[in-house]
């Protein structure tokens, strides 16, 4: 069987990112940006698992509780990668995705 394409996530404090199976990083990516809205607000990070679990095809969750893991991992990517952000001043954690300049105007 050959062995899954990866990818290494990157990590918003700068420290070393999670290397994935890209299928994987692929379809919580894709789960989290159809969940996460651009309203100011945001969406509440512990619904997240629940939200985005239904998402996972059952092969990619091999345990218990890994979908928490794999949301928190890809969300810590797409913070990196600007394309959501934690709404300021607001606790617990909301996230929403970043307008771009082009949404804006």
């Amino acid at each position: 069987m050959p062995k899954p394409e990866m990818i290494e996530t990157l990590n918003i404090t700068g420290a070393g990112g999670t290397r994935l199976p890209r299928d994987k990083y692929d379809a919580v990516r894709a789960a989290l940006l159809r969940v996460i809205p651009r309203t100011v607000s945001g969406i509440a990070f512990r619904d997240l698992p629940r939200l985005v679990d239904p998402s996972i095809p059952a092969t990619m969750k091999p345990r218990p509780g890994s979908t928490s893991w794999l949301v928190t991992t890809v969300k810590l990517d797409l913070e990196a990668r600007r394309l959501i952000e934690r709404v300021p001043g607001v606790t617990p954690q909301h996230l929403r995705r970043v307008r771009t300049r082009k949404e804006s105007s």
